[in-house]
């Protein structure tokens, strides 16, 4: 006897056939423009197990040579390109966060690059140092490609000519080594000394994580759902208050403060935010290891590291309704550093398990310029209307042309450029 059957639509991905299916290949996520292709690709790998480099660079839409395509190994060993790594990051702490405005006697007087954010006070000062910190980043990116052999020179001819021009291009950096690229620098001729910076003149991110699995597509929403991360004892720190009534105003937001609340979430099968935030400490710890993690810690003394995010979600890896998708702002020191190759990178295991991106900074932040970097980003991505790499980018330039404050390009994205927040009107 015939019966009508009950339908349940569970997934509309076409919107009642009036949307083209998602574009983009098997790694395309969520909340990403996967129709949008990348401008420039470099890829940096070890070869073998040993300490030898090879370059590969494809730029879209343009011819390659008659007989192959842009590679070569590198004349640099993976260590001495992690040692100039180590230097640049070094640099920008020492001489512009560290450095002081001194009297006729030599002795300090402030340190403006630490507790203020607009230096237009001090232009003179923030333009010298932004200078030589130009010329470290010029030194790492030429040593990186030097050497002798028509490969290599070919190669550092296709890609410096590419870097220089106007853009801004969209370039992904997809190696096994993470370095800070937007801090280095090429020579263009710009008139100001931060036009030069690779994360000023183009939008920039670093990848080589292990793909993700594959999550279900899910429907946008109209309003965000999101964490704010932290310790309490910086909530009343800089733009740290704004950025608390911003995500209360416009998301629905989850604050946790101790780590038991933070790994309980992290242990569900669905932790399903969209965006996820951090304003803590972050620190390189041994924990037992020989070599030193990079872990966070927000209220209490626990420390969360890489090992301890995967522990936590190793059985959800290949159930099928689980689900991990935020974009993280990790604003915690160190957070987007990994400064030897054994150190283990927090962003690169909160991405494999399947985060869109992970924004956080190269060195040791001011507190204040961090707030209030947090404020300007969380502002514009959730407002869904850029990608996390067209705000980086924007945010680089907003702070170094308004504020004479080069330090917006120590941020880097660990994938994400293309993360967007997606709303329903």
């Amino acid at each position: 006897m015939p019966r009508e059957l009950v339908v349940e639509i569970r997934q509309n991905p076409s919107a009642d056939y009036t949307l083209l299916p998602r574009q983009g290949g098997p790694g395309d996520r969520p909340g990403a423009r996967g129709a949008e292709p990348l401008d420039l690709k470099v890829s940096l790998r070890r070869h073998g197990t040993a300490d030898l480099l090879h370059m590969a660079v494809n730029r879209a839409g343009v011819r390659e040579p008659l007989t192959r395509g842009h590679h070569a190994f590198l004349d640099i060993s993976a260590g001495r390109l992690l040692q100039l790594a180590g230097r640049l990051r070094w640099a920008w702490k020492q001489q512009l966060v560290n450095h002081p405005v001194v009297d006729d006697d030599g002795m300090p007087l402030d340190y403006p690059f630490a507790s203020a954010v607009d230096l237009s006070a001090w232009m003179p000062l923030a333009r010298s140092r932004t200078e030589e910190l130009l010329e470290e980043g010029r030194y790492a990116f030429e040593e990186m490609l030097a050497g002798p052999g028509r490969d290599l020179a070919e190669l550092r001819a296709f890609l410096t000519a590419t870097l220089t021009e106007e853009g801004p291009l969209r370039v992904s950096f997809d190696s096994d080594l993470h370095l800070p690229w937007p801090m280095m620098a090429v020579t263009a001729g710009q008139g100001e000394p931060w036009q030069d910076f690779l994360g000023y003149r183009h939008q920039i991110e670093q990848t080589g994580a292990a793909y993700p699995r594959a999550q279900a597509s899910y429907p946008p929403r109209t309003r965000a759902v999101t964490s704010l991360n932290t310790d309490s004892a910086l909530e009343s720190v800089g733009w740290a208050p704004e950025v608390r009534k911003l995500l209360e105003e416009r998301t629905e937001l989850t604050v946790r403060t101790e780590s038991t609340r933070f790994l309980e979430a992290f242990s569900g099968a669905v932790l399903d935010e969209d965006l996820m935030y951090f304003w803590c400490h972050g620190q390189f710890v041994a924990n037992g290891s020989l070599y030193a993690q990079l872990s966070v810690r927000l209220s209490d003394p626990r420390d969360i590291d890489a090992d301890l995010v995967r522990r936590l979600r190793r059985n959800h890896q290949d159930v099928p309704d689980a689900l991990f998708r935020p974009f993280v702002l990790l604003n915690a020191c160190f957070a987007g550093q990994s400064a030897e190759a054994e150190l283990e990178h927090l962003g690169r295991a909160l991405v494999e398990l399947g985060a869109s991106g992970v924004l956080g900074p190269q060195i040791e932040i001011p507190q204040v310029f961090g707030a209030e970097y947090a404020f300007a980003f969380l502002d514009l991505y959730l407002r869904g209307q850029a990608t996390a790499g067209e705000i980086t980018w924007h945010l680089a330039r907003h702070f170094a042309d308004v504020y004479r404050n080069p330090l917006a390009l120590t941020y880097s994205l660990h994938c994400g450029i293309d993360s967007m927040l997606e709303l329903t009107p």
